[in-house]
């Protein structure tokens, strides 16, 4: 992928979130197309770039230090003021099957990390996101 727009940083959010537990669930990527298709920030966003992010986020994963890669071309891509839009939706899909194991927690934390969101801003985000995503 030459070059990451902020839309293609969210989206390689969202799918690095989803496959941070090496299995890729149903449940996941439903929510990634329903954020993709509903959230103002995807506004005329190319729905066919889905799949060329996705690929660039499995190449990275690949590497020895392709996590370190990937948050840099989100950092380079992402506006700071969508830093807790993509934590957010980040939280959003790993919630969305009803469990988080303990790669995508890990992987939550990095990325609070790696785009400086203090604790208890994603302290806030998260209770959002398990509310949201609360069943009977």
């Amino acid at each position: 992928m030459s070059e990451m727009s902020a839309q293609d940083a969210l989206v390689a959010v969202m799918v690095a979130v989803s496959v941070s537990d090496e299995t890729i669930r149903t449940s996941e990527l439903v929510q990634i197309e329903q954020i993709v298709n509903h959230l103002p920030v995807f506004a005329g966003y190319d729905a066919d770039r889905l799949r060329q992010v996705a690929n660039t986020v499995f190449e990275l994963f690949e590497e020895e230090d392709g996590l370190d890669a990937l948050f840099g071309l989100v950092r380079e891509a992402l506006p700071g003021h969508l830093n807790e839009t993509a934590y957010a939706i980040a939280c959003d899909v790993a919630a969305a099957d009803g469990a988080l194991a303990q790669p995508e927690l890990r992987f939550l934390e990095e990325l609070r990390y790696a785009l400086d969101i203090d604790r208890l801003h994603a302290a806030a985000i998260e209770r959002g996101a398990r509310a949201r995503h609360q069943t009977l």
